[in-house]
């Protein structure tokens, strides 16, 4: 299935394909502040629908995920690492995903903080 999501104003949109049977909520230090819920995809499931120099880049720690938001309204839409042997990975937040239910979504918690 193929979802559209956004920004809150706008200035970066992208589609991402796939199939949303769950998302990962996590609590390090940066997941529990923005409060995202991350479903993780294949990168080349991930479409930037606006130019990238619309969106800006945070790392930490072992700076191996950058975490993407707007320059604009600072929204974190996404982040891009690399997943379990090497593959590219994207971990979309589907709170910025259209017509998601997210209380319909089973949500699995993840102990960040003690990695």
């Amino acid at each position: 299935m193929k979802y559209s999501g956004s920004c809150h104003c706008g200035q970066v949109k992208f589609e991402v394909e796939g199939e949303l049977t769950g998302a990962m909520a996590c609590n390090c230090s940066i997941c529990q502040r923005k409060g995202a819920l991350m479903w993780f995809v294949p990168r080349v499931s991930l479409h930037l629908l606006t130019p990238a120099d619309a969106l800006a880049t945070y790392t930490f720690n072992k700076h191996v995920i950058q975490h993407r938001f707007c320059k604009t309204c600072g929204i974190h839409p996404f982040g891009e690492g690399v997943g379990p042997g090497g593959a590219a990975m994207a971990a979309i937040n589907i709170r910025c995903l259209e017509g998601i239910e997210l209380d319909e979504l089973p949500v699995q918690h993840f102990d960040g903080r003690s990695m």
